[in-house]
């Protein structure tokens, strides 16, 4: 039977109702569902499979994209070690997020988690590897925000330089954030301090940040440049245009651009389950033009993610999901 895309997601078919195997994808998703190093409320790691299945109510044809789903999009099964990884680590890390962070006597499960994470972190390089050699685009859906950092790695090897566009809450340039190295606090900390090809950060919707995070950014010179949330609400408060500011963030990164988007860079209204969520914020509206903007503006988007998305506890209507669910179909209308 002919794909209709218009028609309701069938069963037993792939990320958004579509039947795109893997071979013939341009984008091809990877699921990453681990959360082991949440600092306030855990359940990321359930956010794969949840924006999986709210996926099927979206639509396919995009107001301002169009087609996004004739490029082919694919998303690959969850790996059950994966989720035994996010539990092992969870359990270990939780006694140590409640006493405030580690001390000395934490040694020992320290290194257990950093293990751990390296294992995710050698997973994610090389799933994303391989689609990089197939001349795909890898986008990875966590779980927490830690998870994406041997997708960019994989990203600066077949791309070579590149700039990040990181739509977040939060800097997450902290070293060891409660003693945990690869941290969700500390994603662009681990970029920027391991890979050297990763020349531009740029920052969105800011709002969360520890003296010591603007320090650092700080000493990155003009490798940093950070969009805080409240200098941006003040400027459109007093009469700026957002597609003003929206051209100063594209004008900021180089050809080839990786995307990191937190959920929680969007008003909490919208993902009032994610781990860590901070009132202000982008609008879906506004995240959108973002995208777009970036889209036409012909730089390449060479990889992306999306995390921190942490389904609704009590399994009503979806809606973290939801939003989710959309905010990735057009992250995938920017490639």
């Amino acid at each position: 039977m002919a794909f209709d895309p218009d028609a309701a997601a069938q069963p037993d078919t792939g990320i958004f109702g579509l039947p795109t195997e893997k071979k013939d994808a341009k984008i091809v998703l990877i699921p990453v569902p681990f959360d082991a190093t949440t600092s306030y409320a855990r359940g990321t790691c359930e956010g794969p499979a949840a924006i999986l299945n709210a996926s099927a109510q979206v639509d396919l044809f995009d107001g301002r994209f169009g087609k996004i789903y004739e490029q082919g999009i694919h998303m690959l099964d969850e790996v059950a070690a994966i989720l035994e990884w996010s539990d092992e680590a969870g359990d270990i890390a939780a006694p140590i997020v409640e006493q405030g962070g580690a001390s000395e006597e934490n040694a020992k499960e320290l290194k257990a988690i950093e293990a751990i994470c390296e294992k995710v972190n050698t997973y994610v390089h090389a799933e994303a590897r391989k689609l990089h050699a197939a001349g795909k685009v890898p986008g990875v859906v966590g779980g927490e925000h830690s998870v994406p950092l041997g997708a960019i790695r994989a990203a600066t090897e077949a791309h070579g330089e590149l700039g990040i566009l990181h739509i977040d809450a939060h800097l997450d340039l902290r070293e060891a954030f409660e003693g945990f190295k690869f941290s969700h606090a500390s994603i662009m900390y681990n970029v920027l301090t391991t890979l050297p090809k990763v020349t531009k950060l740029v920052s969105v919707g800011i709002r969360d940040f520890g003296e010591k995070e603007v320090a650092f950014a700080t000493s990155q010179g003009e490798r940093v440049s950070i969009f805080y949330d409240a200098d941006m609400q003040e400027r459109m408060l007093e009469g700026d245009k957002w597609s003003t500011i929206v051209a100063e963030v594209i004008a900021k990164l180089p050809a080839k651009v990786y995307i990191s988007f937190d959920i929680d860079g969007l008003d909490p209204s919208l993902c009032p389950h994610t781990g860590t969520p901070v009132p202000g914020g982008l609008s879906f509206a506004q995240a959108s033009l973002l995208l777009e903007a970036l889209k036409k503006s012909g730089k390449q988007v060479v990889g992306f993610d999306l995390v921190e998305v942490a389904p609704e506890p009590h399994h009503g209507i979806e809606w973290d999901a939801n939003v989710g669910a959309r905010v990735l179909y057009k992250l995938c209308g920017t490639c």
